[in-house]
């Protein structure tokens, strides 16, 4: 299956990590952003290129594995991955994101999103034994 990975830019190492074991198990990456890295300071026409290339690679997509803390992008790419009907898996090694309080957000409760409290390392492989899985109706 096809997808992508959102997270900030500081975290790209584990970003790959996730990626790295997500192609092991046979999944290919819709696109990239690690590859080019920030380009924030390149220029306007860079960024703009970079925003089409990130909302295809989601559109692309089979699946979203969103990796927290992430900042205002990873943000936007989860809300387009919702609006768009992807399965997201969202990630944190922080419970408390997921509970009642001023770390939550209402679009991490959102029906198309799956939450994921486990290593980093147990990532991929959760990811992919819940693709394996038929999903649940509520």
């Amino acid at each position: 299956m096809k997808y992508y990975i959102a997270t900030s830019l500081s975290r790209m190492m584990v970003h790959n990590v996730v990626r790295d074991a997500l192609q092991l198990w046979g999944h290919e990456i819709c696109y990239d952003w690690t590859l080019h890295g920030n380009v924030k300071s390149v220029s306007k026409e860079r960024l703009r290129e970079v925003a089409t290339l990130e909302l295809d690679g989601i559109s692309k997509a089979d699946f979203v594995v969103v990796l927290l803390p992430g900042g205002h992008g990873t943000h936007l790419e989860l809300g387009f991955s919702i609006a768009k009907g992807k399965r997201v898996f969202l990630h944190s090694e922080d419970s408390l994101v997921f509970e009642l309080g001023p770390q939550t957000n209402a679009f991490y409760h959102h029906p198309d999103v799956t939450r994921l409290h486990c290593p980093i390392a147990d990532v991929a492989t959760t990811v992919h034994s819940l693709l394996a899985q038929p999903a649940m109706l509520l």
